[in-house]
């Protein structure tokens, strides 16, 4: 699991290069933030999490649980996922407004359109809301209570 990158990876680049072709300028990862945000946004107060669908737990076609210590990977990933929502309620407590962008949104067969996502992202960032999700053939915003 070292050679498991945290950064930089594929999507979160993607996201990345799609946001900044539409004018926006960020910070990547920064350390005094919780969850230490793949994408952040000073100007909106926004940031950007880019989650995999299998280490975030996604319910998509995506994620499959490994056949092999099975409890090991439930207790690990279970895990991720009860971090995860404690970093965006910490963030959203901080005055930070969080988009999460799940793996599937931009792979495999249910991804969104490249074009139309990208409009929805910087739309976001630049309206308000203080959570939203896009994943695999549906955004769904959610106020994280």
């Amino acid at each position: 699991m070292s050679g498991i990158k945290g950064k930089n990876t594929k999507p979160e680049r993607q996201i990345a290069r799609m946001l900044h072709a539409s004018g926006l300028r960020y910070r990547l990862h920064r350390k005094d933030l919780p969850a230490k945000p793949d994408l952040v946004f000073p100007k909106y107060r926004a940031v950007v999490l880019v989650h995999g669908c299998f280490w975030h737990w996604h319910d998509c076609h995506l994620f499959k649980m490994p056949q092999t210590r099975t409890e090991f990977w439930r207790t690990k990933i279970s895990s991720n996922k009860v971090r995860d929502k404690q970093q965006i309620e910490q963030l959203i407590d901080d005055g930070w407004r969080v988009m999460v962008v799940w793996e599937c949104a931009i792979k495999g067969k249910a991804r969104l359109d490249e074009s139309a996502l990208a409009e929805a992202m910087v739309d976001w960032i630049k309206r308000g809301d203080k959570y939203v999700e896009f994943q695999g053939s549906k955004t769904c915003t959610n106020s994280q209570d």
